[in-house]
C-alpha cells in the first residue's frame, strides 16, 4: 500500500488539489447516498430523478466552502487540529446547504437525512485524510529514530510537537518521576516512571533519550545522568530556557550533555553589590579581551553599566570578535555603553599608560597571559616576557594614570608550579603583592582558580571530537585530576572578589570536587551510547575495569612536560573566609619591591640573552616553590647551533 502510494504524495501540488476535489466530490456523493439508504433501508429512492437534483447543488457549495475555509491549503501529512476543525466546518456548512436546498426545492429527502449526511461526510472525508496521513507516517516510521523524552513538563510537550513535524526521530513515551503522572498520556505519548527505562529500552529498541528538563538544577540532572550512564543509550539535551527564550536557540535543537551537568554543582547567584562595586558608572579596561575568561568578563561587566568599557587585545581577529559579540548584547538588552577596541601587547608600557591616561581609566581586569602550559614549556622567554614583565609594565603604568583598582586573573597552577606558565603566574602575583604594599594609589589584589569549562585549552571539546572521529581519546595519565569551573561563574566570582581587596589580597575561588580527567572522558563516551576501554600505562593501575572489549579506547600518552598530576589552590593552610560563600583569602608570602626589582631585572637580562638555563635557575631559587620535573624543552634553546647562537649574541 505504501509503495501505491509513494508517486502520490510526490505529485506537485497542483496535482493533488485537483485530485483532493475529485475524490471529495465522490464522498459527498456516497455520503448523501448511503446517507439515504440507512434512513430508508431501500434503494427505492434511486429511482427517483428528483432525490438527485440535490448533488449539482450541494457539491459545488461544499468545495467552495472547503476551499474559502482554506481546506486543500493543509497538507495532509502535517494534519493538525486546526484542519480537522476545517472539516467539521466545512461538513456543517455543506450539510446546512443540503437542508436549505431540500427546503426550497421540496425535494423527496427526509428531514433526518442531512444530519445522517453530516456523520457520514465528516466521517469519509476526514478519515480519507487521517488515514493518509497515517500510512505517510507508519512508513516514515521505519526510518525514524526511537527515542524516550525524560520529563513530561512543558519543555518536554513542545519537544514532542516537534519531533513529530520532523524526519528523524519517533518519541516512543516519556519518562518522568512524578507519581500522578505515571500511565497518563500527554501528547498522544505514555508516561511511564523512571524505573522501567531498562525495560522500554529492550522492548521498543531505544536509541535515544532526549533530556527535556531545563529548569532542572545541575546537581538534579547529575543524579539524572548518573542513572542513565550504565544503560549505553545517547543521551541529548534541549537547550536551556534562557537560551530559548532570549531566541538563541529553539526547543527543538538538541546538544550533546553539557559537561557542567556532569560536574553538577549549582553556581551561587552573584550579589549585585559585589558585582557593581568596582564598574558601575566607571571606566574599565580589560587586558586580553578576546581570550576565554577575558570575553566573558567584557560581557559581564556590560551588563554593569560602566561609564566606559575598554577592550585591550593583541589578537585583532579576537578584539574584532568580541567588539562584535558586544555590540550584539548591547542592541539585544538595550544597553548604551560605549565600548572601545584598542589593539597592543601589556609589554608595552608606553602604550598602555598613554591609554590609561587618555580614558582616565578606574577599574583594570588584567586577564592577558599565555596560560598553556606546554605551548609556554617551549616558549620559556616569551611567556615570562608577557606574563612576568608585561604585568609589571601594566602595574607600574596603572599607578602612574592613578588606577583605583587592579584584579590579576591568576590561576591554582601558580600553586607550587611545576612548569614555566604557572612560575611566571606566582611572579605576576608577586609583582602585584610587592607593589601593593610599596604605594597606596592604586589596589591590588589577585584571583586564582583552576580550569574553567569551554575555554580554548579546554579538554571537553577535544573529547567529543575524538569520541565522534571513533576514538582513541587521549589522556596523559590515568590519576590526572583537575578543578572544574564554567566560565561565567569564574568571571562573575573573580569581579567579587575584586570588589572587596583590600590591598595586596590574593583570593582563592572555591572550585568544588577536583575531577579525574579519565572519569571525565569515560562518562562522556557512556553518555554518546558506547562503551569505554581503559588500558594501563606503563604498569599503572587503570581508574576504571578495563574491558576486555569496547568502543572507544582511553588512551594514556604520559605526562607533557611541565604538567602535575593534581593541582592545589593554596600554598599554604592560612585561608580565611569572606562574605561570599565561594570566595577564599589566603596569606602567603610576599616579598618587598626592591626584592622583586632584583629579581626582575636578573630575569630580564637572562632573556635578553636567551640563556634558558639561567632562567630556569632563577625561578627555582625565587621564592615561588617550582620544583621542574621535566628538562628544558625550549624549541629554541634545543636546537644544535644554540652555543654558537648565543656566543655570537
Amino acid at each position: 500500500m505504501i509503495r501505491l502510494l509513494q508517486p502520490l504524495f510526490r505529485l506537485p501540488r497542483a496535482h493533488k488539489r485537483l485530485i483532493q476535489l475529485v475524490v471529495d466530490s465522490v464522498l459527498i456523493a456516497l455520503s448523501f447516498l448511503l446517507a439515504m439508504l440507512l434512513r430508508l433501508d431501500s434503494w427505492a429512492f434511486a429511482s427517483q430523478p428528483a432525490v438527485w437534483w440535490v448533488l449539482p447543488v450541494v457539491i459545488p457549495v461544499s468545495l467552495l466552502i472547503f476551499m474559502r475555509l482554506g481546506f486543500y491549503r493543509a497538507v495532509i501529512r502535517y494534519m493538525s487540529l486546526k484542519a480537522v476543525k476545517a472539516v467539521l466546518a466545512g461538513v456543517a456548512a455543506s450539510t446546512f446547504a443540503l437542508m436549505v436546498v431540500n427546503a426550497i426545492y421540496q425535494l423527496p429527502v427526509p428531514r433526518s437525512v442531512p444530519f445522517i449526511y453530516a456523520m457520514l461526510a465528516t466521517l469519509t472525508i476526514g478519515g480519507v485524510r487521517m488515514a493518509l496521513r497515517s500510512l505517510y507516517l507508519r512508513n516514515q516510521l521505519r526510518y525514524k529514530t526511537r527515542v524516550l523524552v525524560y520529563g513530561a513538563g512543558a519543555a518536554g510537550r513542545q519537544l514532542v510537537q516537534s519531533l513529530r513535524h520532523g524526519q528523524e526521530y519517533e518519541p516512543v513515551g516519556f519518562i518522568d518521576e512524578a507519581p500522578w503522572l505515571a500511565g497518563t498520556l500527554v501528547q498522544g505519548v505514555k508516561v511511564y516512571p523512571a524505573e522501567q527505562i531498562e525495560r522500554l529500552i529492550e522492548d521498543y529498541g531505544i536509541e535515544k533519550i532526549l533530556l527535556a528538563i531545563p529548569s532542572a538544577t545541575r546537581a538534579r540532572r547529575r543524579e539524572i545522568l548518573e542513572r542513565l550512564e550504565p544503560l549505553e543509550v545517547p543521551v541529548q539535551s534541549i537547550p536551556g530556557m534562557a537560551d530559548v527564550v532570549a531566541g538563541r536557540a529553539q526547543i527543538s535543537e538538541l546538544r550533546d550533555v553539557a559537561v557542567e551537568d556532569l560536574l553538577g554543582r549549582d553556581p551561587v547567584p552573584p550579589e549585585p553589590e559585589l558585582m557593581g562595586a568596582n564598574i558601575t558608572g566607571k571606566v574599565v579596561m580589560v587586558t586580553g579581551a578576546g581570550g576565554s575568561i577575558g570575553s566573558e568578563l567584557c560581557r559581564q561587566i556590560l551588563r554593569q553599566s560602566p561609564a566606559r568599557l575598554l577592550l585591550f587585545e593583541l589578537s585583532e581577529f579576537s578584539l574584532y570578535r568580541i567588539e562584535q559579540d558586544l555590540a550584539q548584547i548591547a542592541r539585544d538588552e538595550g544597553l548604551e555603553v560605549p565600548v572601545h577596541a584598542l589593539l597592543g601587547s601589556v609589554q608595552h608600557r608606553d602604550r598602555v599608560q598613554k591609554i590609561l591616561a587618555a580614558f582616565a581609566v578606574q577599574t583594570v581586569y588584567h586577564a592577558a597571559a599565555y596560560k598553556h602550559v606546554p605551548m609556554v614549556e617551549h616558549n620559556v622567554v616569551e611567556g615570562l616576557r608577557n606574563n612576568v614583565m608585561g604585568t609589571r609594565e601594566l602595574a607600574l603604568a596603572a599607578i602612574e594614570a592613578g588606577v583605583e583598582r587592579f584584579v590579576l586573573v591568576s590561576t591554582d597552577k601558580a600553586v607550587r608550579p611545576t612548569n614555566v606558565m604557572g612560575a611566571s603566574k606566582r611572579l605576576a602575583e608577586l609583582v602585584c603583592q610587592a607593589l601593593a604594599t610599596h604605594q597606596s594609589r592604586t589596589r591590588f589584589c589577585m584571583v586564582r582558580f583552576g580550569n574553567v569549562l569551554g575555554s580554548s585549552g579546554s579538554v571537553v571539546p577535544l573529547f567529543r571530537r575524538q569520541i565522534a572521529a571513533g576514538g582513541p581519546i587521549t589522556v596523559t595519565h590515568p590519576e590526572i585530576t583537575r578543578y572544574f569551573m564554567t566560565i561565567p561563574e569564574a568571571a562573575q566570582l573573580v569581579i567579587q572578589a575584586g570588589a572587596m581587596g583590600q590591598g595586596g589580597d590574593v583570593f582563592v575561588l572555591d572550585m568544588g570536587e577536583p575531577v579525574k580527567i579519565a572519569e571525565l572522558a569515560g562518562r562522556l563516551v557512556r553518555l554518546s551510547g558506547l562503551e569505554p576501554c581503559f588500558p594501563t600505562l606503563d604498569g599503572a593501575e587503570a581508574p576504571l575495569p578495563a574491558a576486555e572489549q569496547g568502543d572507544i579506547e582511553i588512551r594514556f600518552t604520559g605526562l607533557r612536560p611541565g604538567e602535575k598530576l593534581y593541582e592545589e589552590l593554596l600554598i599554604g593552610e592560612a585561608v580565611s573566609p569572606t562574605r561570599h560563600s565561594r570566595i577564599m583569602t589566603a596569606s602567603e608570602v610576599a616579598l618587598s619591591w626592591d626584592e622583586m626589582q632584583a629579581l626582575l631585572d636578573a630575569l630580564f637580562h637572562a632573556c635578553q640573552a636567551f640563556d634558558a638555563a639561567r632562567i630556569r635557575d632563577l625561578l627555582i631559587h625565587a621564592p615561588l616553590g617550582y620544583h621542574p620535573q621535566s628538562p628544558l624543552v625550549d624549541l629554541v634553546w634545543e636546537q644544535p647551533q644554540r652555543g654558537q647562537t648565543l656566543q655570537s649574541a
